[in-house]
């Protein structure tokens, strides 16, 4: 027994498993897997439109640290007078 532990963990189900668990689910939840179905394909559809929220903000962030970057940059060469050199050369 001991020596079969391993192997436990890697193992999958076939095609015929797969066929028994499904037709458990049917008999258990019956009528109500249209419902469960519809609840799951909402769930993804918030999920993705919350990881496309979440891409825009990071897109906004990124473009207004680079702006304050840009400006912090134009300041400091004002302030240095390195623009003054830039321009008569």
């Amino acid at each position: 027994m001991i020596e079969h532990l391993p192997y436990l963990a890697f193992w999958t189900p076939g095609p015929l498993e797969l066929i028994v668990i499904l037709a458990v689910l049917v008999l258990v939840f019956g009528k109500r897997l249209p419902d469960i179905a519809r609840s799951v394909g909402r769930s993804l559809t918030e999920f993705k439109k919350g990881i496309n929220e979440a891409k825009d903000t990071k897109d906004d962030f990124v473009s207004d640290v680079r702006r304050v970057k840009n400006d912090v940059v134009d300041q400091a060469k004002n302030a240095s007078g390195l623009n003054d050199l830039d321009k008569s050369n």
